[in-house]
């Protein structure tokens, strides 16, 4: 098995991690020394804060709130679908709604400019979004950008008065 010196030595280290551990587990198990103990009630006070505001929300069947602090998830509004435009904040579920149905019906946005035809959707709005939004598809040219009604095909113009139907 090894010399007695050996043996010594590995008896040594396994008593090392022992206590190792040990100290380990206290810590994490026990009080933390660095918190003082008017720190550690304050924190103990808000935790049962949380977790009664959280307990009477699900009593009442209520949504809950979306939370204060969010991580900003940069969302493509040219593709994304009405429940990922939702967890933006500002933006609620009918507001969403507009976003994709404005989008479905008009083409993709392609810049914030385009994103303020929206219903809903003004320059303060975009302001607070344009980090956390993007537009990754080319916007439909519109009405005000074509030359006139004489670049459409005849079919398609509404007759004058005085043209003939012929």
């Amino acid at each position: 098995m090894g010399t007695p010196g050996e043996r010594k030595a590995l008896l040594f280290l396994a008593t090392v991690m022992a206590l190792g551990g040990g100290v380990r587990a206290a810590r994490a198990f026990g009080d933390d020394p660095d918190v003082s103990p008017g720190a550690r009630a304050a924190i103990d006070r808000q935790i049962a804060a949380v977790d009664s505001v959280r307990s009477q929300k699900k009593k009442k069947g209520r949504k809950p709130r979306k939370p204060d602090v969010i991580v900003p998830a940069i969302i493509d509004l040219d593709v994304a679908t009405a429940e990922q435009i939702e967890t933006l904040r500002y933006i609620g579920p009918a507001l969403a709604k507009r976003i994709v149905a404005d989008r479905d019906s008009l083409g993709p946005f392609g810049s914030l400019d385009g994103f303020q035809r929206v219903k809903g959707v003004g320059p303060k709005l975009a302001a607070k979004l344009d980090s956390t939004v993007t537009f990754s598809l080319v916007p439909r040219p519109s009405d005000t950008e074509t030359s006139g009604s004489s670049d459409r095909p005849a079919g398609r113009r509404k007759p004058r008065r005085g043209d003939s139907t012929k």
